[in-house]
């Protein structure tokens, strides 16, 4: 069952048009991709599902419309975003950054049991729960962004390039605690350059090139796809051309 349906979605900075009518469902309780390179339309592609950029097109989450609707809206809906760049507030305390993220939930009960919770899934931000946020490891900072996102007990958690900036290792404990996440029933889409990565734990993927969808499919088919190596490891090098190299997408 499809929670979320996109048709038709058109994304605007300005009057730069960067998504041009974007196809694509996510189904129920699983990890979808979003590939692509840098400039593709990953970003805002995120950003137009919480209504943060000026969009056309139709948009339904639960059953609900919700294109055109403002971003606190969307986020009562049950739609949460861990943007790239992570977003900490450096000078409070991990604990009172997770907090934050039930700042419109009433049940205090609820929420201390969920801060538990997101305590099971980052073992390391309990131990560091009174520390400044600021002073934590990228990957620390990374955790407490998906950390306070689930605060806000989503059905749907968007994430934007957490692999960014990580070693290899924490890249690794991060995306098993997203597998987690999915198994214990919340949807999330997934915004990876890291193409091998994001296949391995993502049942569905679509890739983007120049705001459009070029390629989709199950993960483990594209995985494997004669047709994803034809298209981004392939020969062309002329400038800005995608590549697929190291299971990163990249531009020459």
């Amino acid at each position: 069952m499809a929670l979320l349906e996109v048709a038709k979605l058109e994304a605007f900075y300005g009057q730069t048009q960067v998504l041009r009518g974007l196809d694509f469902s996510l189904e129920e309780g699983g990890i979808t991709a979003i590939l692509g390179a840098n400039g593709a339309g990953k970003t805002t592609t995120l950003r137009a599902l919480c209504g943060m950029v000026r969009t056309r097109g139709e948009i339904s989450f639960g059953g609900a419309k919700i294109a055109g609707g403002a971003t606190e809206s969307i986020v009562r809906h049950g739609i949460a975003h861990v943007p790239e760049g992570r977003g900490t507030f450096v000078r409070l305390s991990t604990e009172e950054n997770l907090r934050l993220g039930a700042y419109t939930r009433k049940d205090p009960q609820a929420v201390a049991e969920d801060l538990e919770r997101v305590f099971q899934y980052f073992p390391r931000l309990k131990e560091r729960r009174h520390q400044q946020a600021g002073t934590l490891s990228g990957g620390e900072q990374q955790m407490l962004a998906v950390g306070r996102a689930l605060m806000g007990k989503p059905k749907l958690l968007m994430l934007d390039e957490p692999s960014l900036g990580l070693a290899p290792k924490m890249v690794d404990e991060l995306l098993a605690i997203v597998r987690r996440i999915r198994d214990e029933g919340v949807t999330v889409l997934l915004v990876e350059q890291n193409v091998a990565k994001a296949l391995a734990i993502a049942e569905r993927a679509y890739v983007l090139e120049r705001g459009a969808i070029v390629m989709k499919g199950a993960a483990r088919s594209l995985l494997g796809s004669e047709r994803l190596r034809a298209s981004y490891l392939g020969t062309e090098t002329k400038p800005g051309t995608l590549i697929w190299k190291g299971g990163l997408f990249m531009t020459t």
